[in-house]
């Protein structure tokens, strides 16, 4: 009788499907900075700057090796060596151009887990002004 065995087959990305997987992430976070933008409007009633008021950034991480296949994929469409080792970074992946931190992590949350959606372990982060 013959041993069973699983075998886990990692994912390969190439810096085409990253770019499908990077604009398709990109639009999920601008839709969601909107959709959060208009529900805060309609519960709040806005304010004169169209945002909350709670000022910071926000990225996403993924640990991968810079000078990996993935890695070079995912520079190629704006990520950056992080401060810290073993990590790439994008900053505002929702391309929000106001200062809400809200907006920045709603945006940030969403385009991680498009990639989460892929196979790829990617994270939000953010900190405040």
């Amino acid at each position: 009788m013959f041993k069973e065995e699983t075998v886990t087959v990692q994912p390969t990305f190439d810096a085409v499907k990253i770019q499908m997987i990077h604009a398709e992430a990109t639009s999920a976070a601008k839709a969601a900075v909107q959709k959060m933008l208009d529900d805060w409007r309609a519960k709040t009633g806005g304010n004169e700057y169209g945002e909350p008021m709670y000022c910071g950034f926000a990225w996403v991480d993924v640990k991968v090796r810079s000078n990996s296949k993935l890695g070079k994929a995912l520079q190629s469409v704006g990520f950056k060596k992080s401060w810290e080792s073993g990590y790439l970074q994008l900053w505002d992946p929702a391309q929000h151009r106001g200062q809400s931190m809200d907006c920045k992590e709603t945006g940030a949350q969403a385009y991680a887990d498009v990639f989460r959606s892929y196979g790829i372990e990617m994270y939000m982060g953010s900190r405040a002004d």
